[in-house]
């Protein structure tokens, strides 16, 4: 995952300072159905926990980046999610909205004013791959233009390339774990979803009327491997690529309206976000 000092800076002010409003543009029951899939009571809970994270990370973060020496620590995570979620539960709403969005400006002034060369520190890059970019994906309540175009234009870019680095044992390793046989099927399961969420998008946009049948998931991957099974390495590769910058070009002239299509938001969501990380390249 390419983690650089633009990247971070434009997932905080893109993502995360958009992520408050985005949230509450949603009706009430939808908001409590999407907070209550993410094991938390209500939205403020699960801010805490974002905000927690958020404030222990850039600790270690700021300290590395002024050569100060810093307590290295062992997380038992339930327990400290629990109590970063108790820490806030006294405060008042305004009083902790105020505080969750001061603390996001900060951490964007600070990290503005670091030098480069800070987030090619390997215990840099693993704190802001969990608190800022892993954190928007795992907890991805409503999903952003944003997010959408940065996983493609990045994470999706580099995942053939990625495979491709990884010893042979290690590509045997992760496709056991995955279930497939070989990279060429992984492939077909991504491209041939991206194809049919690509048709259901542009059918919804193109018509009211448009209806669909969501595809049984099992009997619709067997048939994606076998569908691809006589494509050479190298046409699936062109495909993929055609395909990725084809997805690109769709979001990017989505209509603002168009992420609140619960429809359309979900395919997204699925099929560029959350596949991503179901089948994200160890490394």
């Amino acid at each position: 995952m390419p983690i650089t000092k633009q990247r971070t800076l434009d997932y905080l002010q893109y993502e995360w300072g958009t992520y408050v409003e985005r949230f509450n543009r949603l009706p009430a029951d939808e908001q409590e159905k999407r907070v209550e899939k993410q094991g938390y009571e209500t939205f403020r809970d699960m801010l805490a926990h974002i905000l927690a994270w958020w404030e222990e990370g850039m600790q270690v973060v700021r300290a590395i980046a002024e050569e100060r020496e810093f307590e290295r620590k062992k997380y038992d995570y339930d327990v400290f999610n629990a109590e970063a979620v108790a820490k806030y539960k006294p405060w008042g709403d305004a009083e902790f909205m105020a505080h969750f969005e001061k603390t996001r400006l900060t951490m964007e002034a600070d990290l503005k004013s670091m030098n480069e060369t800070v987030f090619e520190n390997r215990r840099v890059r693993s704190w802001l791959r969990g608190i800022v970019f892993h954190h928007a994906r795992e907890h991805l309540l409503t999903l952003s233009r944003f997010q959408t175009k940065s996983v493609l234009e990045n994470e999706w870019a580099e995942y053939i390339e990625n495979f491709n680095k990884l010893d042979s044992e290690k590509q045997k390793e992760f496709l056991s774990k995955q279930g497939l046989a070989s990279f060429h099927d992984l492939l077909a399961h991504i491209v041939g979803w991206w194809e049919e969420g690509a048709r259901i998008i542009n059918g919804i946009l193109g018509s009211p009327a448009f209806t669909w049948q969501d595809p049984e998931v099992d009997s619709f991957n067997v048939e994606l491997m076998r569908k691809f099974s006589t494509w050479s390495d190298d046409d699936l590769f062109k495909h993929y690529e055609s395909l990725r910058l084809a997805l690109i070009e769709l979001v990017t002239r989505l209509p603002e309206d168009a992420f609140f299509n619960q429809a359309i938001e979900s395919w997204l969501a699925d099929d560029v976000v959350r596949h991503y990380d179901e089948h994200s390249i160890p490394g």
